[in-house]
C-alpha cells in the first residue's frame, strides 16, 4: 500500500512483459533500492551468485505478498552486477532513479538454466542436486535431496526420508570423505554413510 500522499511506484515503459523461458530457476529475490541512481539490491539464493552474473537478462515476477508494480512476468536487461556484502547490486534498462529501483522490491529473480556458466566436472549446481536419491555403499536407500546448507567451509546435503510413516532429515556433509559418485542424469548420489548415523 502507497504510503498516504505518494502514488504506488510503477515500472518504467523500458521494462517490457515477457513469457518465463521453460528451464527458468528462481535465484533470488529483489530486496530494495540501492542508493539514488537507479541500483537495486538483490538477496541470492545461493551462496556463490554466479548465475546473476552470467546472465545479463533477467526474468522477474512480482512478489506473493505486498505491494505489486506488476503482472506477469518481465524482462529486465541488466546492465551491470556485482557482489556487494552478503548480497548482488544490480542496474538495468530503464531502472533510472530510486523510485524506478524501489518499485522492484521483492520481485522474484529467475534466470533459464541454460545461462548458468559451466561447472567443472567436481562442482554441481545445488538446484541440479535437488530432488536427487541418495544411496549408501550396501544399496540402502537414504532418502531424497530437500535442501543444501552452507556450513562456513564445506556444504551439507539435507536428505528428507519416512520411517514409520514420519518425516525426518539427515544431514550428509557434501565433501568426498562421504560422497562417492553424483550422477545427475541418473538422478542418485552414491554416499559412504549409514541410515543410523
Amino acid at each position: 500500500m502507497a504510503a498516504p500522499g505518494r502514488p504506488a511506484a510503477t515500472l518504467p515503459p523500458e521494462i517490457e512483459p515477457a513469457e518465463l523461458p521453460a528451464d527458468a530457476i528462481e535465484v533470488g529475490r529483489i530486496a530494495d533500492a540501492w542508493g539514488i541512481k537507479g541500483w537495486f539490491k538483490v538477496l541470492p539464493h545461493s551462496a556463490d551468485p554466479q548465475a546473476l552474473f552470467s546472465s545479463k537478462r533477467w526474468f522477474l515476477q512480482p512478489p506473493e505478498k505486498g505491494p505489486q508494480a506488476f503482472r506477469g512476468t518481465v524482462l529486465l536487461r541488466v546492465r551491470e552486477a556485482k557482489d556487494h556484502s552478503d548480497s548482488v547490486v544490480a542496474r538495468a534498462d530503464g531502472v533510472e532513479g530510486r523510485d524506478a529501483a524501489e518499485a522492484l522490491k521483492g520481485a522474484r529473480v529467475f534466470i533459464p538454466r541454460s545461462s548458468f556458466p559451466t561447472a567443472s566436472d567436481d562442482e554441481y549446481y545445488w538446484v541440479d542436486l535437488i530432488g536427487l536419491e541418495v544411496v549408501n555403499r550396501e544399496g540402502v536407500r537414504l532418502g531424497q535431496v530437500k535442501d543444501l546448507m552452507a556450513t562456513g567451509p564445506q556444504t551439507v546435503l539435507v536428505v528428507a526420508y519416512e520411517e514409520g510413516g514420519k518425516a525426518f532429515e539427515r544431514m550428509i556433509p557434501f565433501v568426498s570423505a562421504y560422497v562417492d559418485k553424483v550422477d545427475v542424469p541418473g538422478r542418485r548420489i552414491d554416499v559412504d554413510w549409514q541410515a543410523d548415523y
